[in-house]
């Protein structure tokens, strides 16, 4: 129990509140006083060592249920409310029924629930690990029981009730095992939300206390308020100079080569193919790049973000050339150089944003067949391509031909994308068919995770 309170108090601190080392000790003093019997007695006793501020409280009363469990009842077994002769109808019923959606009528007619690794896989699947606010929380949580099966589980309980009268079991004791199933989604329910909140809450936790591990880097761009923004794009050239230490390092590792066997075995071939000289390949530490930059309204925090890190990394590539696009694709290189990283990336947003254009006009299908006609020279086999969008084309094209062909001419395809993977392929989304053309596709929905990926594409070479 002391590790859960300490993880608590981890938590409450990745929250935003101040909890001291003292106050952790107070409210272990207390747990060895008072105990768990008594949860309300427990719950206002960490409360009155852990918060301090009157406004911390909507927090603490936000994470205590994850760490300690909540009020809620716990799941109930039909099969106990059952004679022996219902017990075998239900046996059967369900057996009659097996399929996709057999784990989810086990689960909420026998009471046992999914496990708590079961609960964790589901988890990552819907999206956990990217979620990181209680609202992105609730949005896993309704994706994790879309996967469970409750968005066809009234279908379900009209097939077994049917199967249940034709073997003759009274309306009395079907609607009872109804009751308990309807109770027991509830509980279920409630218990995957709390698996969920627990696990953003362990992660939040869990981040190393510097700039990559901060609340502000791990906030999604969508979320920041301008004062928030103004404060990241100061921390921008302390990511810089963290990426060209690391690009450094790489460089130094990479000047000997990594061994080259192929090589090593032609150059030895008058030696009877015993190796006498060993030969290394080394590797292109610097890459060229061909960044193509959604600049809709949608996307603007993450392209001005993208193209600072970008533009201030120039000395960190052997080449690279920009294109912004919105309803049509322009180059956008030339007013990146020359001028100091704020006012160049100010001066693009401008270009775009000056001419007021028309909302839902993104056309990346589009702009993809202007950049084939003019401007496909710029990409060889030694460039790495970089799509900075979130893949929706308002329903226009996306010239899935195009991207293909692109992906064979270019030594790398890569997209950055700031959207949660569960929401490609909704609504005006074409990115379900962009990713499998991909080499890669990194979620950057906040600048901790952007710097990742810059990362990763500096050290692809």
């Amino acid at each position: 129990m002391q590790d859960r309170l300490i993880q608590f108090a981890r938590g409450l601190r990745a929250a935003g509140v101040r909890v001291s080392i003292s106050e952790t000790i107070d409210a272990m003093r207390a747990l060895e006083i008072i105990g768990v019997q008594g949860k309300d007695t427990f719950r206002e006793s960490m409360r009155a060592t852990l918060v301090k501020d009157f406004d911390d409280i909507p927090i603490f009363e936000e994470l205590f249920p994850l760490y300690f469990g909540s009020d809620g009842p716990p799941m109930q077994n039909a099969f106990e409310e059952l004679n022996a002769d219902e017990q075998d109808m239900l046996e059967a019923a369900l057996e009659a029924m097996s399929g996709r959606l057999q784990d989810l009528l086990d689960w909420l007619t026998r009471g046992d629930g999914p496990s708590k690794e079961e609960l964790e896989e589901l988890a990552r699947q819907s999206g956990a690990d990217w979620a990181d606010t209680p609202q992105e929380g609730r949005w896993v949580t309704r994706r994790m029981l879309q996967k469970m099966g409750f968005g066809k589980l009234e279908e379900q309980l009209q097939q077994l009730v049917q199967l249940l009268q034709a073997k003759g079991m009274s309306r009395e004791s079907i609607q009872k095992l109804l009751g308990i199933v309807e109770a027991n989604q509830e509980a279920l329910a409630e218990q995957v939300a709390r698996q969920v909140g627990q696990q953003i809450a362990e992660q939040r936790a869990n981040r190393p206390q510097d700039l990559y591990g901060s609340d502000l880097m791990n906030k999604p761009f969508s979320a920041l308020t301008q004062e928030e923004a103004n404060q990241l794009r100061k921390e921008v050239q302390r990511l810089v100079t963290q990426l060209r230490s690391r690009a450094a390092l790489r460089r130094k590792r990479g000047k000997r080569g990594k061994f080259d066997s192929k090589g090593t075995i032609r150059a030895n071939q008058r030696f009877g193919g015993v190796p006498m000289e060993i030969k290394f390949r080394k590797k292109k530490l610097k890459p060229s790049l061909v960044l193509l930059c959604d600049m809709s309204r949608s996307m603007l925090s993450v392209a001005e973000f993208m193209l600072r890190l970008t533009y201030e990394l120039q000395d960190q590539v052997s080449k690279t050339r920009s294109f912004g696009f919105y309803s049509d694709m322009e180059e956008i290189s030339i007013i990146l150089v020359g001028s100091r990283a704020g006012e160049a990336v100010d001066e693009v947003l401008e270009n775009f944003y000056g001419r007021a254009p028309r909302h839902y006009a993104t056309d990346f299908g589009h702009s993809l067949d202007t950049f084939f006609k003019n401007w496909l020279d710029s990409v060889d086999g030694r460039t790495m391509v970089v799509v900075l969008g979130d893949g929706r084309n308002n329903y226009n094209s996306p010239r899935i031909d195009l991207m293909k062909q692109l992906q064979r001419r270019a030594r790398r395809l890569v997209w950055f994308n700031p959207e949660l993977p569960g929401q490609w392929g909704t609504g005006d989304s074409d990115m379900l068919d962009y990713a499998p053309i991909c080499d890669s596709v990194h979620v950057v929905r906040n600048l901790a995770q952007l710097a990742a990926a810059v990362d990763k594409l500096m050290a692809a070479g």
